[in-house]
This record gives structure tokens, sequence and C-alpha cells, in this order.
């Protein structure tokens, strides 16, 4: 699971990724699923079925907060470095307009010491603004060279220290929104796992074990497709294989897809892909934590960034950013290292090992494990995407 910029809604998608479904109604509230503890008997209550449902909804609609969550706190971050480096720019340019001031101020004492009337250079000091100073220029006529050069430098400073202070106010305020961007999707994951938890924690032991059981028949018919589409890899790669043998290139079709198939990818990719596996499967065991990016535990796509950091790859920190870092592949065509997206609004990822399986953090409560890319059905697969 992922905790990815702001959201958006997924456009026209291109070969090789499903087809949009409709996006799932968002939950009105939690009262239906309280009923499972609570209704009396007799009552319509809602079956397991219903219940993972909803509790499967809450936890999509955490990784889609947690994504929003990682795109708000990139963006705070950048923000407030930005607001750093002009609050340094704007104290460094004051103390040179400081110093600006005082070489034009003693020019101005000077003047009254010698009786000149009122001084040239005073004029300026009296000015507030860049186009007050503008105003007087004509006084210039009347200064020295060095005068001339000391209103030139406090003009200079003065203009620049005012743009500066400007930029400053702009990059606060801007830095006040996405704080408040983050602090709200925060509260958006607290809440939709809240919900989870007190669901399942008004089920009874007999409804968690039925529950479990259902868990497991899908994870075996996760399993089954995933075997289904090693075998048609299998298939496609011996079919290279011999066309190559037989000088007739790459095969033309890519089995049960009918699309045009996608050239293998390189060799430098596959070594590149061997490293990022290999750091994704040492993590293996270590716990999905919303927001997280390691080194001891993860959300989605802090860990499919870290892997490739691995590999020497630098990927966006979210899912919304990670689906365009690469080339589309259609999924019967996935290969080791490529990364697998879930669901319309994309907000899960987890990388492919070959076989029809991934590693990937799933969500709260879990580790970072094993699973068949078919963990949730075939129809939440969004797309498959290969980033080097």
């Amino acid at each position: 699971m992922a905790s990815h910029r702001k959201s958006r809604t997924p456009g026209t998608r291109v070969a090789g990724i499903r087809p949009p479904a409709l996006a799932t109604a968002a939950l009105t509230s939690v009262a239906l699923l309280s009923q499972t503890a609570e209704a009396a008997p007799g009552e319509d209550r809602p079956s397991l079925e219903e219940v993972e449902k909803k509790v499967g909804d809450l936890y999509r609609q955490a990784e889609s907060a947690t994504e929003k969550y990682n795109a708000a706190k990139e963006k705070t971050g950048k923000q407030r470095k930005r607001v750093d480096t002009l609050l340094d720019d704007v104290a460094k340019r004051t103390q040179k307009l400081n110093e600006a001031r005082s070489e034009l101020g003693s020019y101005a004492a000077a003047q009254y010491r010698t009786g000149a009337g009122m001084p040239d250079t005073a004029t300026f000091l009296l000015a507030e603004t860049p186009q007050d100073i503008f105003d007087q220029r004509q006084v210039l006529d009347r200064m020295t060279g060095r005068q001339k050069a000391a209103v030139d430098d406090y003009v200079t400073q003065q203009t620049e220290t005012m743009k500066k202070r400007q930029e400053a106010t702009e990059s606060l305020r801007t830095l006040t929104e996405t704080q408040g961007d983050l602090k709200t999707a925060k509260a958006t994951v607290q809440k939709k796992l809240a919900d989870a938890r007190e669901l399942l924690s008004k089920l009874t032991a007999e409804e968690k074990a039925r529950l479990a059981a259902i868990e497991k028949r899908k994870q075996e018919e996760a399993a089954r497709k995933a075997a289904e589409l090693a075998r048609q890899q299998a298939e496609q790669e011996q079919a290279r294989e011999e066309a190559a043998q037989q000088g007739g290139g790459a095969s033309e079709s890519s089995g049960s897809t009918g699309s045009t198939e996608t050239p293998p990818a390189d060799s430098s990719y596959g070594t590149k892909a061997e490293k990022a596996i290999a750091f994704a499967r040492a993590q293996i065991g270590k716990p999905y934590v919303w927001g997280a990016t390691g080194p001891g535990s993860y959300d989605c796509s802090g860990l499919t960034q870290a892997a490739w950091k691995a590999a020497g790859v630098s990927l966006p920190r979210t899912t919304y950013d990670q689906v365009n870092a690469g080339t589309t592949v259609p999924v019967s065509q996935a290969q080791p290292g490529d990364l697998v997206f879930f669901y319309d609004d994309v907000t899960h990822v987890g990388i492919y090992i070959g076989n029809g399986m991934m590693i990937h953090a799933p969500k709260p409560g879990t580790y970072v494990r094993e699973e068949s890319i078919y963990y949730d059905g075939d129809s939440a697969i969004h797309s498959v995407v290969r980033p080097a």
C-alpha cells in the first residue's frame, strides 16, 4: 500500500492497461457494518462477504489518502527548503541594504555639517519605495561620483530586498497550504484505518474464522492465476528462443492477450532488476507503515522506490508519479523488476519477481511479503510499468 502527490483521475489508457471500471462509491458510514455485531436476532445483517468488501474499501481509501499524504509531505519538504533559502537570502540582502543605507547616511551627515542645506543623499534615505527613489533621481545631477555610486547601490539593495521579501511571503503562504493538505491527508488515513479496526473488532471469533476462510479461498484463486500467467510467459519465452534459433525474430503474438508483443528488456535492465528484487526480498517480514520509506518499515511506494534506488534508479515518491516513470507493458509480458500498479486510482504498487508473483507492502497490520499479483483479483490490476 502506498502512503502517493495530489490524486489524479486516470485518463485514457494505453495498450496493455485494463480499461477503467466505475469508481467504487465512497463510504457514507460504517453503520451497516456495525450491525454485524449489534443487530438483534432475526434482523437483517450484512454477510461476511459484504463485511470483507467494506473493510477492503476502507483500506483502499486509506491507501489513496496515504498517497496524498506522501505527495503533500514531499511538497511540504521542498517548500520548506525554499522558504529557508529565501529567508536566508532576505537576511543577507537586508544586511547589505543596511550597509548601503549607512554609507548613504554618512554623505547626508557630511552635507549637514558643511551647511549645504537640504542634503541630496538624505532625500533618498527619506524615500520609502523604489518609486519614491526614482522620483528623486533628478538630484543626482548635484552629486559627486561617489555619492551617485552610493545611491545606486542603495536603490539596488532596497529593490532586491523588497522583491525577496515578497517571494518569501508568497512561499510561506504556499507552505501553510501544503501543511494543511498534509494534515488533512493524515487525518483521513487515521480515520479510515480506525473505521476498519472498529469493524473487525466487532466480529465474533466464528465470524473471524469464516472471514479467514474467505481470504484463503481468494489466495488460492490468486495462486492459480499466477501459475497460469507463469505458464503463458514460459510459452512466450520458448517461442522467442525457437524464433531466434530459426532466425525468424521475436514471436508476433503475446498469447492470450492477442496484442503485439513488447520486445524483451535488454540485459542492462535485467542486471538492475536483479538488484532491485534482491533489495525488496531482503525487506520481507518488515512491517507495513503508511508513509514509511525504510529502513525499518515501508508503505507500498516507499518499498518500490527504495528497491530501485538500490539498483541506481531514482523513482518518484508516490504511485501517481511512479506509474509514469517508465514504459507500460502488457501484464502477460511482465518481467522481473517491473512495477505492477493496482486500482483505478493507482494507489498500490508491487515489484514483479516472475511467475505471476510480486513483492509488496500490502496494508496496515501486514508485513512485506511475496504474493500473487492477482491477490485482489485480476480486475484490480491497473498496469505494468518497466521503470528503467
